[in-house]
Formats: C-alpha cells, structure tokens, sequence
C-alpha cells in the first residue's frame, strides 16, 4: 500500500498544473453533452448528413402512457451505496440559478439512507420525444445518482439514461439503447426486443453503467446466445482481429463476464473525500467496500486475484407498470423530466485521479473528471439517435424510417490488452511471452480526451476524430503504458444492417476505420514487480528518428510506435530486447537490452546505419558466447565429465572441446563488428565495408559450427543462442546494405 506521505501523492497539484489538457469523460453522462462528445461519428445526429432531424415532445397523457409501458427493472450489486433518487430535494440558488451542489446531494443523500434505512426518494424520470413526421417515438428514462464511484473515475453527481425507441403505428419497441461508461465506448444496444417484456438494466457498482439483461436470466449480462438462450445485446461484433472476430462490440459487466477490476477512493485536495468537513455525514462505509478497493493502482505489485464477483443486490421496478421479470424490491417514482429542467447545473469542486505516463523523468500525470452535465442540455435529450453507437443498429432505422438517416463513416481506435509473463521455452532472463490479462484496464485517449474502461480485455474507442492521438493505459498492479495512435479517413470495412439478428432489408451502409494500437492490435502491460523502464533519450540526437520497436527474443515485438522525441516503456525483468529504430530516410539502428535489475535502462542519443547495427552484433554475439560458456561452467561445478556422453547430450563426445571452439568462432564475430562499429565512427565506408564483410563470414561459420553442436545443448539455452545467432545475421545484413554509417 502507498502511505499517505507518499511523495508521489504530495506531487498531484503539481501534476495537475502540468496536465491541464487531461480533462476526461469517464460516465454514463456525459459532461456538456455537445455534438462531439455524444455523437459517434462526431456530427451531431450519428448519421452522415450532420443535420439532427426534427422531434416533437407529445402530450403529456400520451408521454406518460409511454413511460409506464416500458418503465425498466433496474438491478444494482449487493455492495452499490447510491441508488437513483430526486435531485430536487438538494437544489439551492447561487449567482441567481438554481443548482445542485455536490457536497449537498452526497451528504444530504448518505444522511437520508442513514435515517431511513432504506434508499430515499427513489425516483426514475422520463422524457418522450417523437421524430416529425414519422411513426418513430422515443421514450428516454434518466436516472440520477449523488456520486459516482468507479475505479481511476470518480465525481459528483450521475446521470444514466435508457432509450426505448418504438413505433407508435405498431406500439412495438424497435430498439433499447443503454448508456455505458463513455460516449466513445459502444453502448449495450438490442434491436427489435420482446414487446411483451419490459427492459431491464443491471447497474455497474459504483459507475452505474447500464447494461441490458433481456433473456431469462434476469440477474446476468450475457454478451453471447448460449443454448437456447439469446444474448442480452445484438451489437456486431469488433472485428479487425482474428481474437474479436465474434466479439460483440459492447461494455458489459467486469465482475459479471469473469474480469476483475479495483476501486479507488476518491480523494478531495489531497485528501480521501470522506474526511472533507463538509461531509459529515459520509464516513468510509459510505464508499464502495473495502475489499474491492485498492489504494492505487501502482500500490499493488501484481494485478489482483481475490476480488469478490458480482453480486446481486436490490430491484428497483415501476409498481404501476407491467409486472418485470424480477422481483420488486423498491417501488420508484415515475416523474416528467421537465419537472427538473428548472436546475441550471450541477456543480462540485474537481475531483482528481491519476494515470501514470511513461516518460523519462515522471512517470505520473494527473487528470481530472468533470461534474454531470444536465440531460436536458445534450443533443440526445432532443435527438436521441444520437446514442446509438452501433452502425448496424442506426442502418435498420434508417431502412424502417425516413427521419433518421443511415450511418455516416466512422473512426474506430481497437487494441487488445494482454499481460507479460516469463517465456517457459527461454532460459531466465532470456525471453517472454504473453498471457491473457486476469484484469479491467482503464485507457485514456488524452488528445480526445476520453478514457474508458476495457470489456473482456478490449479497448474500443468510437467516433474518434481523425488526427494524431495519445493512448495511455493503466491496469491495477500492472505497469503503465503510453503510444502516440494515428486515426485517419478510410474505409476497412463495411457495415449493413443485414448482419443484425432480426430480418431487416436494407441498402444504408456506413464506411469504418478502425486504428489499431498497440502491435497489431495488442498492447502488452508487465506487472509492476516484474517491470523495467527502457527511456530511450533522443535528446541531442543527429538523426531525425521517426519509429521506436521493441523485440523480446522469444515474445517477439511488445512495443511500436512512431518516435518523435524521448520516450519510454516498461518490460519484464526476464526479457532479452532488440530496441530499434528509424530514420526519416529509413536508416535503422539496433540497441541490446538486458534489463535484468528493476533499474531503468537508458539508451542515450540512439543512433542509425552501419556503426550501430555492428555494434549491436558485437553485443548480442557477446551475450551469446557468456550464456554457452555457462553451460560448461556449470557441468564442472556438477562434477560432470563433458568429455563422455550422456543420456541428455547423445553423441556429446568432446563437448568442452567443441563448445570451445564455438566460443572462439563467436568470439571472432565479436571483434569483427567492434571493428566495422570503430571503421564506421572514423567515416571509413572502405574500411567499414570489408570489416562488415569479414564478420558476416566469421558469423557464417560460427553459426555453422552451432547447427552442430545445439542438438548437444539444453534445449532452452540453444533456443536462445539460435535467437541470438538469428538476431545477428539480421543485423549484419542491414549493416552491408545501410548506405549510412
């Protein structure tokens, strides 16, 4: 755990001064609500034309009709501590409005519970909006929370919101859209439900984002059909990926789909925000509970594995609606939205969290989350096509009516989390893989700015606007990681709603780009116990370097990136790294790492062409001969005689002999690039040239002299000297062939 005195906490409104672009949107409800947050191709209506259709709010009678038909049970977990209530009740003037303050509502509302024993006012609004002239309605339900809780996201106030859009000629629902974390995450969408069932929404602890459970499993977020049973969303699937191929592309539930993620407490000046003065009735049970909590996510040396699943907890149902499929345990008022539309905003001081951000001398950045915006300031209040985030779904709505229009082209930012391990096919320290991840990570799009939590191990962003962007990553108990995303126009595939689940005729179709981060559409995070930092300082740089790569011998590539100053990444502690990079004229340089201690590891002013690219044969034939020379060391420290075969080295006769001249032939390799590396340095291309030349034949017969010898060795450490031997004739190519010294 990090102690309070920690200097990393006493340096957050330092941080906070040098992130002040790092404002994000991590709720159900947006802040502010503009076109470009709510929409996801960033238009305004979700479509391809930028102009919002006309709506209409229909008489109250009728609105009210609506809203009981398809009032929603909404279930919450057995460890939720605020549940939806009437704002009204903590409303105050300033400056001459009326709003909602804070410290108000947290408070008023935790000292209600406590009084009443029973959560206070629990109350759902509704507001009914028709498109002109056309059979399509809408029936939004807004739910309101004092506090939101999630992990690295935490703020006053909360707004959630479902969307049922129905056909007024049919009385049928057409589509239920849910709100999830963020307005760039793909909302929990089912097109073409049971008109004889009434939705029901399972909450997230403490985030309240809404996931859709329509089967009949009424406590479970199914993202996929099982037996007989439907799945609870019908969003197509990520795609992109082979792993995403059949993935539906919708948040659900971490702690229901069998990933885990911590809470964080939230902290008000430095300080955790029960111990505010003007929060006394809030005390740390107020909070999400212990046990699912950490203190931050750099506190823990490896992600969690105890967290409890989830749970369910209590029912909340409209009692004058049609009977849900769940058991009832808090009737809630059913109240017109324009019943609030008095309040002016709701307010509370910046409540702050923290991502940390590889870089060469911090690695912490702090952010912060705004408060909720009111709904009825959103462009979805008005157009609710707005929220829906699947392309497919909008497709077969615009097929079905004229006033929404087809989907328009949109950006897409995909990556697959997954965690570092220790290869077991490499000697230690010698070689990683890469496992599935047993956590949630959180991940920030700061240049948006938008972070979101991952489903299943994915990050999915929407809507992203075409350009440059920074993806910063954080997962509990594993290190950070950062890389610059290019998003740009295009189209990689195609999007119809005749891939929804439901018959639908169509013709509209939306072009899709879709960016993947990472490499090839993985990013892979090392536990904090296992984590090295490689700083890669350009600083003072000849070369104009445009591309950073980082090889493990026997993961392969775990880190790429466009390079346009000093950077930074962490690795595992067991790897064995090539660090390469580019020029702007495509000149490469290679640099060895062995990160063996949790030390950083700095390489200083990286260099392209000939020099380097010898240099780093030196050092990888060098690390090559040390490791076989250990072999032998270690059968004389056994008391074994190498001379004599084996049962484990068949044929092994004069093995000392041999691997010794192994070492020389190796050993020969090593000066042979030292001297292109010094001839390359002096200027000498003649020179440099038959030095490269000499050790690319010095090279050919040490390797020969391996394939005869490696069938002799332990299998692990001739897998790592076949790497390393690879390694360097690879890099000896590049070498003959760089025009550059």
């Amino acid at each position: 755990m990090v102690d309070a005195d920690d200097p990393r906490l006493r340096r957050r409104s330092l941080l906070g001064a040098l992130a002040g672009t790092s404002t994000a949107a991590l709720a159900g409800c947006p802040a502010g609500g503009g076109p470009s947050t709510d929409t996801p191709d960033g238009d305004g209506d979700a479509g391809g034309d930028g102009t919002a259709p006309p709506t209409e709010t229909p008489s109250a009678d009728r609105a009210r009709e609506l809203a009981e038909r398809f009032a929603p049970a909404l279930t919450y977990d057995a460890a939720e501590r605020w549940f939806p209530t009437d704002p009204r009740q903590y409303t105050s003037e300033q400056d001459g409005e009326t709003v909602v303050d804070g410290f108000d509502a947290f408070d008023g509302y935790i000292a209600a519970f406590a009084e009443a024993g029973e959560p206070p006012a629990p109350t759902v609004f509704y507001h009914v909006v028709e498109y002109a002239d056309s059979p399509l309605a809408v029936v939004q339900f807004w739910y309101y929370s004092a506090f939101d809780q999630f992990t690295t996201n935490f703020h006053w106030h909360d707004w959630e919101v479902l969307h049922v859009f129905v056909d007024t000629d049919t009385d049928e629902p057409q589509l239920f859209v849910a709100s999830s974390h963020s307005p760039r995450v793909p909302n929990n969408e089912f097109l073409d439900p049971d008109p004889d069932r009434a939705p029901r929404i399972l909450s997230e602890l403490g985030s309240h984002s809404s996931a859709l459970s329509l089967n009949d499993r009424p406590n479970s977020f199914q993202r996929f059909p099982l037996d007989d049973l439907p799945a609870d969303i019908t969003n197509r699937a990520v795609g992109v990926l082979e792993a995403l191929a059949e993935l539906p592309a919708a948040y659900g539930l971490p702690r229901d789909e069998g990933l885990r993620l911590p809470y964080v407490v939230p902290e008000l000046d430095g300080a955790p925000i029960y111990d505010h003065d003007r929060l006394p009735a809030v005390t740390r049970d107020s909070l999400v509970p212990e046990a699912l909590t950490v203190r931050s996510f750099d506190a823990l040396s490896e992600p969690p594995s105890d967290l409890p699943a989830r749970e369910t907890g209590v029912v909340f149902g409209y009692e004058g609606g049609p009977t849900p499929d769940a058991d009832v345990d808090v009737p809630y008022d059913l109240v017109p939205t324009s019943e609030l539309e008095g309040i002016a905003a709701f307010t509370g001081p910046q409540l702050s969290f923290e991502f940390a951000v590889p870089q060469l001398a911090e690695d912490a950045i702090a952010g912060h989350i705004t408060t909720a915006g009111t709904p009825w300031e959103q462009t979805r209040y008005v157009d609710p096509a707005a929220d829906i985030t699947e392309p497919a779904h909008r497709a077969a709505l615009a097929d079905r009516y004229d006033a929404i229009s087809p989907p328009g082209p949109i950006n897409d930012v995909v990556a697959t989390i997954s965690e570092v391990i220790q290869s077991p096919d490499a000697p230690d320290g010698a070689g990683v893989t890469t496992t599935e991840t047993a956590v949630e990570a959180i991940v920030l799009l700061r240049s948006d700015p938008v972070a979101a939590p991952t489903f299943r191990g994915v990050s999915m962003f929407r809507g992203v606007a075409s350009g440059s962007h920074r993806l910063t990553v954080n997962a509990p108990g594993l290190a950070p990681h950062e890389e610059p995303v290019e998003v740009g126009d295009g189209t990689d595939a195609t999007v119809t709603a005749s891939a929804t689940p439901t018959p639908t005729a169509t013709g509209a179709d939306a072009s899709r780009t879709t960016a993947l981060a990472g490499v090839a559409g993985e990013i892979p995070l090392v536990a904090n116990a296992d984590a090295a930092k490689l700083e890669v300082n350009t600083d003072g740089t000849d070369d104009e370097l445009t591309d950073l790569a980082v090889d493990d011998d026997f993961g392969g590539r775990v880190y790429e990136a466009t390079l346009d100053g000093p950077d930074a990444v962490y690795v595992h502690r067991a790897g064995a790294y090539t660090t390469e990079v580019r020029d702007a004229d495509g000149a490469i340089g290679a640099f060895r790492v062995n990160p063996a201690e949790a030390a950083p590891v700095r390489i200083e002013r990286p260099r392209t062409g000939k020099a380097s690219l010898a240099s780093f044969v030196a050092d990888i034939t060098s690390e090559t001969a040390d490791r076989l020379a250990s072999i032998g060391r270690d059968d004389e420290e056994d008391g074994d005689d190498a001379s004599a075969p084996t049962d484990a080295q068949p044929g092994a006769a004069g093995k000392t002999s041999t691997l010794g001249g192994l070492l020389r032939a190796i050993e020969a390799v090593s000066g042979a690039a030292e001297r292109a590396a010094a001839r390359a340095d002096q200027g000498d291309r003649q020179g440099t040239d038959r030095a490269l030349e000499a050790l690319a034949a010095n090279l050919q017969r040490a390797a020969e002299r391996f394939d005869g010898l490696r069938d002799t060795l332990p299998e692990r450490e001739a897998a790592s000297a076949d790497r390393g031997f690879r390694q360097a004739q690879r890099r000896t190519n590049q070498a003959i062939t760089s025009e550059k010294l």
